[in-house]
């Protein structure tokens, strides 16, 4: 067997809308196709006995064990590693139980897909489950605890911490998007202009005012004195002298922590002599030059968590421990202890599994013990110095136990700190008395709280403290998304798309868009090439400036990593015409039509499709979309626009020379086609197409008439603004057109405007492009003959995978399949083709250069006019 892709569809995609994260691999089974399950002697018993949780899969049977009944009856091994990489990814903690597992075109391949919840999980299970099969296929060893454990670290690195992911899941739950930026915990939910940002738990808002104070200790503690908060007494030292002092001011037990520790590094407790504060402030140093000494307050550890400046939960931490049974030794405890099935590795389950480490050591030392002691029945042993959940502490939820004044105090130190989220430590016999009678005080506030404790308390109830988070970030009426609308299809795109954009533009909102030339915000170019994949989408979506996004969605991006966008307000849908086929997987226009369908699957139910009546494989797709539908066509009597408006439906259609909107029967013209600049006063039927669509897309989104119609006269269409789309450029006794026609659609397109028009003699400049089939090259050429008196047949830069002689000998069958007597030559350099074509010109010579290297030819031909005007 081998792997001969590995994709990861991180948004909506082909096999699903809503399960976005999908590993798709592309698997040849080689010599391994012709043998299903039961040709493989003891295959079954050989995968029930290395994975038996598999019996829980009831595969296409519907009932537990089905999956080994189809291994038992005969099934394919492409079906069988599917089941297998979900199947590592749940025993590594990570539940995932999408599959689906389709053969190809190509005999013997297969796609493999599965959804992952970690991305580098996901590519690793897809790896492992083909080793995996491999080894069951031949009957050798393969270690199966060490893979799932590989897949633990990997989901532990790569995955959002607990505090972090349960805010996304929250704005997740709201259907609010959500962006990780970078590798760690930044994310940002929301997106363009409304967008907010947070880090752990530490938000956008966060003052860092507030966060410099809570990071320095002594100054908490100064202003929380000041402000009568009972703080422990105390003080500031950099060596002995100055904690001689301290000791003689507050006596014994001691505190002892750097000044700028965290998580408890460097911390001393319930220091009770002298050299163990020695010892202490060495320990301490080794973080921060200055130490905080003061009296160690005895009781139980509790954090209150404050957010927005209201308590919404408090828990009581207590550090990993173990309790003695007189029995086993302190190593056989803590094993025992990591059984429990709340236990985990990292931060998979409610609690952490315990593990031995210095600070343990330490705290054994101090006692005399060793892991080989054996504790006395009931003896509570201490393993930690802190009682943070990740080191193996447990928490206990006493929210409704906090007495009003302390839910007062703790509110009115979050803002006297000035922190949005806010967790204090106290230090206290209880919170159900007020701190002030019960002898508790304030050590610490922690500008970055983690919320584990609280989601999943060991004991008591769980508290969604990220709820009110998103609550702070998102109160009612605040929007989170922008209007997004998404374009795709074969022609046509890109003029709709920066049509739709000065539009938009026009009408008051920053807008950002994406074409196959360049990324743009407000027509300023910010990235050049081909944009219209899903990392382009979210360039547009992370820019905090934006208001409004209009994305051209080609189907590349589709297939290699699905949308860059959950959902869109507007699909529009140009046409679906042959091109790119063969590629992918995508050999015909019913499958082209289902990657094009993913852009309209991902509109919302309120919003709307904009689809092509003229086109026959887009109104395939009319009557099965979950959105509104709205419909352009170049012929007013077109019957799918007959029907619309019957049903007194929204239609746009080009009639008696106006660009007109129909609600049912009634109409209300926009602008008459000859003032509008890009349809070329009316001749490029193609272009009024595009017009039709960008005019209906912007009506059913909301834009009035007027504005809409002000858009159309005022978009002037030049070698700046649509690159390739129609640039003529004039010289004293010819022309010269450049566009981006690159396919049998965007040729007869070309046709059609040539028909109209005058010229003495017609001179094209074409190539083939090496990715599609010999019928399309072939195509192209018989179209060219039609059109153009002299071609010429330059060579691409790409072209992938074909030689020059093979592209150019199909273009060649094509042209003299209609017409032998039609002159051509091969000239394989575009700029020697166009310097050619140019020499070649009489008074009143149209030449129409056929390019997808758009950037070169304009520049060519902009020199040459240049000169031309030096020369007068």
């Amino acid at each position: 067997m081998k792997i001969e892709k590995i994709q990861v569809l991180r948004g909506p995609n082909i096999w699903s809308i809503t399960r976005k994260k999908l590993i798709q691999m592309r698997l040849n089974l080689e010599e391994i196709e012709h043998q299903p399950t039961n040709k493989i002697d003891g295959f079954r018993e050989r995968i029930e006995k290395l994975i038996p949780s598999l019996y829980s899969h009831r595969c296409s049977e519907g009932t537990p064990g089905g999956f080994f009944k189809r291994v038992e009856m005969g099934t394919w091994m492409g079906h069988v590693i599917e089941h297998i990489a979900l199947e590592i990814q749940t025993l590594a903690g990570m539940d995932v139980g999408f599959g689906r597992t389709r053969e190809t075109k190509t005999p013997g391949t297969y796609n493999v897909v599965f959804n992952y919840i970690e991305e580098k999980a996901g590519v690793f299970a897809a790896e492992e489950s083909v080793k995996i099969a491999q080894c069951l296929i031949e009957g050798s060893d393969y270690d199966l605890i060490f893979c799932i454990q590989s897949l633990k670290e990997i989901r532990e690195r790569e995955r959002l911490g607990p505090s972090t992911g349960s805010i996304v899941d929250e704005a997740a739950s709201r259907r609010i998007p959500w962006i990780r930026l970078g590798k760690n915990s930044l994310v940002q939910l929301g997106y363009g202009i409304n967008q907010q940002r947070f880090q752990a738990t530490i938000t956008g808002n966060t003052s860092s005012i507030a966060v410099d104070i809570a990071c320095n200790k002594e100054l908490t503690k100064k202003m929380l004195e000041d402000a009568a908060i009972p703080v422990p007494s105390g003080d500031l030292v950099v060596d002995e002298e100055g904690l001689q002092s301290v000791i003689r001011k507050i006596g014994y037990p001691l505190v002892l922590k750097p000044l700028d520790g965290n998580h408890g590094k460097g911390a001393s407790i319930n220091v009770k002599d002298y050299e163990t504060a020695v010892i202490g402030l060495e320990h301490a140093q080794k973080y921060s030059r200055k130490v905080i000494v003061e009296k160690y307050i005895t009781g139980f550890d509790f954090r209150v968590l404050v957010i927005n400046h209201k308590m919404v939960a408090a828990a009581r931490r207590v550090p990993a421990h173990v309790v003695g049974d007189g029995e086993l030794n302190l190593q056989e405890l803590i094993d025992k202890e990591n059984l429990d099935p709340r236990r985990g590795y990292g931060h998979e389950n409610v609690l952490t599994e315990i593990n031995v480490d210095k600070d343990t050591n330490e705290l054994l030392g101090k006692l005399g013990y060793t892991l080989e002691t054996v504790p006395q029945k009931g003896e509570i042993v201490y393993l930690k110095s802190t009682a943070n959940l990740s080191t193996g502490g447990t928490s206990i939820d006493v929210t409704d136990m906090v007495h009003p004044e302390n839910v007062q105090m703790a509110e009115r130190i979050s803002r006297i700190i000035g922190l949005d989220v806010c967790g204090i430590d106290i230090m206290a016999e209880n919170l159900t008395q007020p701190l002030k009678e019960s002898g508790g005080a304030i050590l610490e506030v922690n500008a970055a709280p983690g919320f584990r404790m609280h989601l999943a308390p060991s004991e008591g109830l769980p508290r969604n403290v990220a709820t009110p988070v998103v609550d702070m970030l998102y109160p009612p009426g605040k929007e989170f998304r922008i209007p997004i609308i998404a374009l795709t299809g074969t022609n046509g795109k890109t003029t709709t798309t920066r049509l739709l954009a000065h539009i938009v533009k026009n009408n008051g909102k920053r807008v950002g868009f994406t074409t196959s030339d360049g990324i743009y915000i407000q027509n300023t170019l910010l990235q050049k090439g081909d944009t219209t994949g899903p990392m382009s989408a979210e360039f547009i979506l992370k820019d905090p400036t934006v208001e409004f996004a209009i994305l051209e969605t080609a189907r590349g991006g589709i297939l290699r990593s699905g949308l860059g966008f959950g959902t869109c307000d507007i699909g529009v849908l140009t046409n679906i015409k042959e091109d790119h086929l063969g590629i992918s997987d995508i050999h015909n226009l019913k499958d082209l039509t289902r990657v094009k369908r993913v852009v309209l699957d991902s509109v919302k139910k309120d919003g709307w499709c904009v689809l092509n009546a003229d086109d026959e494989y887009s109104m395939r797709l009319a009557d099965d979309l979950r959105a509104k539908v709205a419909l352009f066509s170049l012929d007013e009597n077109n019957p799918h626009i007959k029907k619309f408006a019957k049903e007194g439906k929204i239609t746009c259609v080009f009639e008696e020379g106006f660009v007109t909107i129909k609600k049912g029967e009634w109409k209300i013209r926009i602008e008459k086609v000859k003032n509008i600049p890009i349809t070329m006063e009316g001749k490029a039927k193609f272009m009024i197409a595009n017009v039709l669509a960008a005019s209906l897309a912007a009506y059913v989104y909301g834009f009035e008439i007027p504005n809409i119609a002000l858009a159309l006269t005022t978009f002037i269409p030049s070698a700046q603004l649509t690159p390739g789309r129609l640039n003529v450029f004039k010289f004293k006794n010819f022309k010269v057109m450049i566009d981006f026609a690159h396919n049998p659609a965007g040729y007869e397109a070309i046709e059609d405007y040539l028909k109209n028009v005058e010229s003495n003699k017609k001179i094209g400049i074409i190539s083939g492009v090496g990715d599609r089939r010999d019928g399309d090259i072939r195509e192209c050429g018989k179209i060219a003959a039609r059109m153009f008196d002299h071609i010429i047949i330059r060579n691409e830069k790409h072209l992938r995978g074909r030689t020059e002689e093979e592209i150019n000998g199909l273009i060649i069958e094509g042209i003299q399949s209609v017409d032998k007597s039609v002159s051509y030559e091969i000239i394989p350099k575009e700029i020697d083709a166009l310097k050619h074509a140019m020499s070649l010109a009489e008074e009143g010579t149209y030449i129409t250069a056929l390019s997808d290297v758009i950037n070169n030819a304009i520049e060519i031909v902009q020199e040459y006019q240049a000169k031309e005007l030096q020369d007068e």
